[in-house]
Order: C-alpha cells, then structure tokens, then sequence
C-alpha cells in the first residue's frame, strides 16, 4: 500500500476562482464579531483577510461522489486512495508573500508534497501534505502547506478528545467564543464543506462517537489568525502556522488566546471548555 500511494506524490491540480466580495460579507456576518471579521463592511478592492482564502476554490464534487460521512470518496483522483478511514484537517503553513484583493480572479495550483503512514493509538494514520500557491495576476500571493490525516476507522473518533494537556492561563489577548449549530452550517457551507460531523448531531455523535457538532479546524484557526491580526493592527500578517491537537465541540465555550513572542511573533491558541489545548498557532508579523 505504502508503495502505491508513493505514487500520488507531485501529482497537481489547478482552479480558478474569483475572490468575491458577497462571500467576505457572509462571512463577517457568520462571524458577527469586530475582533474576527471587522468593523466596516469589506469591499471591492479591500485586502482579502488573512486564511479567508479558504472561503474559496471549492471542491464542487456531485453527491453521488460523496462518501458516508459527506466528504469526496476517496477516488484516487488527487488526493491518494488511502481506503476507508477518517479524514481531518491536521494542520498549515501559510505565508503571505502577496496580497489577494476582493474583487480579482486568482488561481491556485495544488501539489502533493508528502505521504507518510504511522501507527498511532487508535490504529493506521496516513498523512498527506499538498501544497497550494495561489497567485494574481502580479504574482504569488498566497503558500499554503496544508496536512490531512486519515484515522483509522474504529467507530470512537472521540476517543481522543478525552485526553487533555491544559492550555496556560497567561495570555495577553482572549476572546470567549460561543459556538452553535448556525455558526458551524454558514461556515460549512461558505467552504462548501459536506463533512457531516459540523451539522449532522446523529452522525457526529452515534456514527463518528463524538459528544456532539464538532467545530472546524480552519475556524479556529482563522479566528486564531484573526485575534492576532486585531490585537496587532499596526502589523501585517506574513505567516501563520497551526497544528489541531483535539476537536471543539459546539456544546462548549472556547476561548481564543494570544501572547506576544518578541515584536515579530504571537503564539496563539484555543482552549476548550475544559481549559485544555485545542489547537495550537503561531502568527508572523511583517
């Protein structure tokens, strides 16, 4: 197996996609906060905020390609036919070398970089790290090193959440954060993201054994991103980088933290109702 998906290393895809204004708006209002979306109302011609990316270049797959839990079957056809397992955003790198702006189209070409297989607790974990650049027409603008992981299927995807490493209480910034059921669908449907465990409660917690709707990681981490950003106005972001650690559910209160690192850095963080980690960041400033 390990041979074979070897095979899917460098093999790319490329989309268009135009950065547009009305799905910014969406997103401010899925947000409803002036420290994650803003004050004013973005506009044509506004730097698109940093991660909001992510609100773009769908993967618009019929639903007769998708799989139980509403993610694309694993086909094989860009990403590697791992085989019947769970898939979650691990993790990103992302810098910023140019800007996008509302209004313009963009393209963003995505390579797989890496395939590497590990046994963990709960079993088989596969990871896959694609790389996607996105430029404008006066070049890059965005690189983005994304890490999927497939788990094992054994029926208790929960199972990891109840092992806790407590998040310091010591942070220069924090934002509490209410998270419901709304939140979670206009996300999901502002990525077009079908996984069925940010709205589906039976599936979620019968099927995939969590305690409920879990949260999206890039969420967290843009509102990671996005306290960062507020808190240092005064500073462009130049990088970001996250690795999710356990899910946050919708049935708990979260708090989103921050804590300067010198001038040039914030390590940033999400601590869940429990006050352990949930996710962990770093932003870079320019």
């Amino acid at each position: 197996m390990a041979e074979n998906l070897q095979d899917w290393l460098g093999r790319s895809e490329t989309r268009e996609d135009v950065i547009g204004v009305e799905r910014c708006l969406a997103m401010q209002a899925a947000l409803d906060s002036s420290v994650f979306g803003g004050v004013d109302a973005l506009a044509a011609g506004d730097p698109l905020p940093p991660l909001w990316h992510w609100l773009y270049f769908w993967d618009i797959a019929m639903r007769s390609r998708l799989g139980r839990d509403g993610h694309p079957a694993l086909s094989g056809e860009f990403l590697p036919p791992v085989g019947p397992a769970r898939r979650m955003w691990a993790g990103s790198r992302v810098t910023f070398p140019g800007t996008l702006t509302l209004g313009e189209p963009a393209t963003r070409v995505s390579t797989i970089e890496g395939i590497t297989e590990k046994q963990g607790r709960t079993g088989r974990l596969v990871f896959v790290t694609v790389r996607h650049e996105i430029s404008v027409g006066d070049g890059l603008a965005v690189v983005d090193e994304h890490d999927i992981v497939y788990r094992e299927d054994t029926g208790d995807a929960g199972a990891s959440a109840r092992l806790g490493e407590p998040a310091p209480n010591d942070a220069d910034w924090t934002e509490t954060v209410d998270p419901d059921a709304t939140l979670l669908f206009r996300y999901s449907a502002l990525t077009f993201n079908g996984h069925r465990i940010h709205y589906d409660r039976e599936y979620a917690s019968v099927t995939e054994g969590y305690g409920g709707l879990v949260v999206h990681g890039p969420l967290l981490a843009t509102l990671m991103c996005g306290l960062a950003g507020h808190a240092r106005a005064d500073r462009p972001v130049a990088g970001f980088e996250f690795r999710g650690m356990r899910p946050v559910l919708d049935s708990e209160t979260f708090t989103v933290c921050g804590k300067a690192d010198g001038d040039d850095a914030i390590d940033v963080w999400v601590a869940n109702g429990d006050g352990n980690f949930s996710m962990k960041g770093r932003v870079s400033l320019g």
